[in-house]
């Protein structure tokens, strides 16, 4: 009778320690291949379009496989326990925090694919003996195939034991109202505002603050009253859609300039913050989140560095960089020689055509003399292709696509 986990044989131990010592440390390639399958097949699409989540998820891609690994070095081919490391927390507690469910398994079966498939590749390559392969494969299939199965089920182990920990009942009915006024429903302000706590009349600001690490989020709560402050508030809506990130809305009838939300989060030097417009309402409620959330985005989309953007200064550019290789296009028509000078005369005339063309203004905001601020812009239009003042915008626009792709915050 066939056992229904055979013990590999000596030499098939052999194969998969060489293997997974091979693919140890995984390769950012690997990992990305890893993580594009299962993002591919994400169900809840939050965890494709907030960068936050979406950062989460190729982490635990990295984590996923290499706790696999690992094991099969120190036992191979045998039963591996799921891991209950942070990586694997996040997910679950992430699930938690927006409502979500764990009907994932298009999104956990398909990274099973891309990595079996590499897996099998490192079989060939390893033994040309077909009873070796054999073996090889098949006890590597059922650890994987095991593997992912009781990892599933540990998520959903983990899902009910950090919503006991949390006693997340008034919290995920917060979120569920919070997603009901993003999503447009129709819903009584009143009842809307007696389950968030928050009025609703008025004007708001939203903000989105996260950190690029877990392991900074006890940052964030900090950072969201530093914020508020700023924003000239004295009281705020805060909710946690994740581990690493808080989304913000306080009354406010503007957002504060960056260096001023960057002044005050000095101390909290790995949080990033993105403000939407100001908005009225409901609606201004709403708006107001999409355009943080759309900032957020944007920051991913162009692997910018920037700590603090407000959406009203890069609205154009988030349109612009929809198609990231018609965006390149449009900077290299658009600045010529400029795309590539220092970034001091770039700013110089990004800062001069919001200043109206005063050079007295962008002097002031520059902090230089008026005749320094002559001699840039003199060499500034010697590199653009065409005049600027044929097309500023586009001109502006590309300049600050360029500077938020530089490491250097914007004199917004």
């Amino acid at each position: 009778m066939k056992m229904l986990w055979p013990n590999p044989s000596e030499r098939v131990c052999e194969l998969i320690r060489r293997i997974a010592e091979s693919l140890l440390p995984l390769p950012d390639e690997v990992v990305d291949q890893v993580w594009q399958a299962s993002q591919r097949e994400v169900r809840q699409r939050e965890y494709v379009d907030d960068p936050v989540l979406s950062e989460a998820d190729r982490r635990l891609c990295k984590a996923h496989p290499t706790h696999w690994l690992v094991s099969n070095l120190q036992e191979p081919g045998r039963r591996v326990t799921p891991a209950r490391d942070s990586e694997m927390l996040t997910y679950a507690r992430d699930l938690v925090l927006r409502g979500m469910d764990m009907d994932e398994l298009g999104s956990w079966r398909a990274a099973q694919r891309v990595g079996w498939g590499l897996w099998v590749e490192q079989c060939f390559a390893a033994t040309t003996d077909r009873d070796e392969l054999r073996e090889l494969i098949e006890v590597s299939a059922n650890s994987m195939t095991t593997y992912i199965d009781d990892s599933i089920a540990a998520v959903g182990t983990y899902v009910d034991e950090i919503r006991a920990d949390m006693g997340v009942g008034a919290q995920a009915q917060r979120h569920t109202t919070v997603q009901l006024l993003l999503q447009g429903a129709r819903i009584s302000r009143g009842r809307a505002e007696e389950q968030l706590g928050y009025p609703l009349a008025g004007h708001h600001v939203a903000a989105i603050l996260w950190v690029d690490s877990p392991a900074d989020a006890h940052e964030l709560e900090r950072a969201a009253e530093w914020v508020m402050r700023t924003c000239g508030a004295t009281r705020r809506l805060t909710l946690p859609p994740s581990t690493s990130a808080l989304w913000l809305w306080v009354p406010s009838y503007e957002a504060p300039p960056t260096a001023d939300v960057l002044h005050v989060l000095e101390k909290t030097p790995n949080v990033r913050v993105t403000l939407g417009r100001p908005g009225a309402d409901l609606l201004g409620f709403r708006q107001s989140h999409l355009d943080a959330a759309a900032a957020q985005r944007l920051l991913a989309r162009v692997g910018s560095p920037r700590r603090v953007v407000r959406y009203e200064d890069v609205h154009l550019v988030d349109l612009i960089t929809a198609d990231l290789s018609q965006a390149e296009q449009f900077v290299a028509d658009a600045l010529g020689d400029l795309a590539t000078t220092d970034p001091v005369l770039q700013s110089t005339v990004r800062i001069y055509v919001a200043e109206g063309y005063s050079i007295s203004r962008t002097a002031d905001r520059l902090f230089a003399h008026r005749n320094t601020i002559d001699r840039r812009l003199a060499k500034a239009r010697a590199m653009l292709p065409r005049p600027l003042d044929h097309d500023p915008t586009s001109v502006s626009a590309a300049l600050m696509l360029v500077e938020l792709q530089q490491d250097q915050e914007a004199g917004c």
